[in-house]
C-alpha cells in the first residue's frame, strides 16, 4: 500500500475497517496482553483531567496544548481534558497502547466523538462542523495506518 499517496476520506475509512476487521477476529494473546496493560495503565493513572499520576499528567503536558485541537476552546477545569483514542479500543484493542494513537481533547468533544471510527469522525465534522474539518484532517492517525499490517 502506498502511503505516500493522498487517500481520499472513503478509501482511508474502507482501509481501516479492513483492517480492523482482519485483525479483530484474529486477536493474539499478546494482543490481549497489551490491552491488559492498557486498563492497568488507566486504572493506574485514572482518567480524571487525564490521570491521577504525574506520569500521565506529564504525557499530557507533553502532548497537548493549552487548547483543545477539536474545538479550538482552552482546556478550562469547567471542561478539562481527555485522552481520546482515534481509531476506538473497542474495534482495535490491540492499539490502546500505541501512544500515536491517542491525542487530548476536551470532554465535550470527546464526547460528541464517542465510539466513532476516526474517518466516520471525519465525515461527521465534515458534515457538522465544516470550519474544524481542517484541523482534524491533520490530527489524522496516518502512523498508526502504516503501522497495521494487512
Amino acid at each position: 500500500m502506498d502511503f505516500q499517496k493522498d487517500y481520499s476520506l472513503e478509501e482511508l475509512f474502507n482501509l481501516a475497517d479492513k483492517v480492523g476487521n482482519y485483525r479483530y477476529h484474529r486477536l493474539t494473546d499478546k494482543d490481549l496482553e497489551k490491552y491488559r496493560e492498557f486498563d492497568r495503565w488507566r486504572y493506574i493513572n485514572g482518567n480524571h483531567d487525564c490521570g491521577t499520576t504525574e506520569e500521565s499528567r506529564q504525557w499530557v503536558r507533553d502532548n497537548s496544548d493549552r487548547q483543545c485541537p477539536v474545538c479550538g476552546d482552552y482546556f478550562s477545569q469547567f471542561k478539562g481534558r481527555s485522552i481520546d483514542h482515534k481509531l476506538p479500543r473497542a474495534q482495535y484493542p490491540w492499539l490502546s497502547l500505541d501512544f500515536r494513537n491517542l491525542w487530548v481533547i476536551c470532554y465535550p468533544c470527546n464526547q460528541e466523538k464517542g465510539e466513532m471510527h476516526w474517518y466516520e469522525y471525519e465525515r461527521y465534522m465534515f458534515v457538522h462542523y465544516r470550519d474544524r474539518y481542517p484541523d482534524v484532517v491533520l490530527a489524522r492517525p496516518r502512523d498508526v495506518l502504516k503501522a497495521l499490517r494487512l
